[in-house]
């Protein structure tokens, strides 16, 4: 299977790493990761939206590894990534950013009614068990695999999950293929560092949290096209400010330009929601909720905003 094909699929990365990967990387549809250590035990990165769509991804977990996956790293908080965890085994440990675990309790199972169109199934609110403030090193059977929290960014508690024997990076949502990244619980300056960050891991492989993975020149290439994205939220808004402009106006008035061909392009709106707020000398942690800008996403977008999950 291939991206266009339009259905899920395994890619590998690297021997014993896999990428579970969800066309069409939409709302609510998000890519997973499978690291299979010399032992045969997994470690998943993220789960996924919806009772099906994570049934699948351990069907597949279970086709490479052997017994129930021993944990789960939660790169951020959002729902696409943690809905799955009460459908993992009690034993597997749910790994995350201490914000992490706040977050998904303080949003709880609000998703489902802000994204009303798909069958989540028999969702169970589990939050990380197991949480730490700024590095963590899981030392699996044969290699290690480096967790690191990258300050404020795509959200507040944006993890990274570095292989670096095998030069593949997990990105979770702090890296977007084909898609408007998301600002708005986050920092525009803050993603830009840490797309910096990434830069300078080098990564031979990265796995974008939604997308098609990476490889060689494509990784460089990605990371410039998601940093001239953020430059240019960061352009408009500061010209909004300067005009008097509501978020939305100024997404109106630029929209068409250098990304407008991005999917999600509502996510604009959004991300100038969060960079006025910034430019306007904000706290970097002014909380700013998807329901109370999802109106505007939706004018914008010219009505409901679709999900396929």
């Amino acid at each position: 299977m291939t991206w266009d094909d339009g259905i899920p699929y395994v890619d590998r990365l690297a021997d014993g790493i896999y990428a579970y990967v969800q066309p069409d990387g939409g709302w609510m549809v998000n890519n997973c990761g499978v690291v299979v250590d010399g032992a045969g035990a997994a470690v998943l990165v993220d789960t996924t939206s919806t009772q099906r769509r994570n049934e699948a991804v351990l069907a597949e977990v279970a086709r490479v590894s052997t017994g129930a996956p021993k944990a789960v790293v939660n790169t951020h908080h959002h729902p696409d990534h943690t809905y799955g965890n009460g459908f993992l085994p009690a034993s597997t440990v749910v790994i995350g950013h201490e914000r992490c675990r706040d977050e998904v309790l303080l949003a709880g199972l609000e998703a489902t009614r802000v994204i009303t169109t798909p069958d989540y199934g028999d969702l169970t609110l589990r939050p990380p068990e197991l949480t730490f403030s700024d590095r963590m090193t899981l030392h699996l059977e044969g290699f290690p695999v480096e967790l690191q929290h990258v300050g404020r960014a795509h959200t507040s508690n944006d993890v990274l999950v570095w292989l670096p024997e095998q030069r593949v990076l997990f990105t979770g949502d702090l890296a977007f293929a084909g898609g408007q990244p998301f600002v708005l619980e986050g920092s525009v300056s803050g993603f830009r560092t840490a797309v910096a960050h990434m830069r300078a891991l080098a990564p031979e492989v990265l796995a974008p949290g939604h997308g098609p993975v990476c490889r060689g020149d494509e990784v460089g290439a990605l990371l410039d096209r998601l940093d001239a994205y953020l430059a240019y939220v960061t352009e408009v808004a500061q010209a909004a400010l300067a005009e008097g402009l509501t978020p939305l106006e100024a997404a109106t008035k630029h929209r068409d330009n250098p990304f407008s061909g991005w999917a999600e392009t509502e996510r604009f709106v959004g991300n100038l929601h969060r960079a006025c707020s910034e430019l306007s000398g904000n706290p970097l942690d002014t909380r700013i909720t998807v329901p109370s800008v999802w109106p505007d996403m939706v004018a914008f977008h010219g009505g409901p905003i679709a999900c396929h999950a």
